[in-house]
């Protein structure tokens, strides 16, 4: 369990609708999506490096999501 608990509700403006995005893409709100939206600025730079995995080519996105889950495996992520 992280020591830094993040935003839970409200927030700015930025956070609200990176929450809104992150439940409907995931379902929930994750915990780094709550820890990155204690500031602002890196809410937005995180926004922007996941926009932009999300729009690379070079990969095909099946083999993304195969990618994805098996690091997610292997640290022992949740989800």
């Amino acid at each position: 369990m992280s020591r830094i608990h993040g935003v839970i509700e409200g927030g700015s403006l930025l956070a609200r609708i990176a929450f809104r995005a992150c439940r409907k893409k995931i379902g929930r709100v994750v915990r780094p999506v709550r820890v990155h939206a204690l500031y602002n600025r890196l809410l937005f730079g995180y926004g922007q490096m996941e926009m932009a995995q999300e729009k690379a080519t070079t990969v095909p996105v099946a083999l993304k999501s195969l990618a994805q889950l098996r690091v997610a495996t292997r640290i022992g992520c949740p989800f």
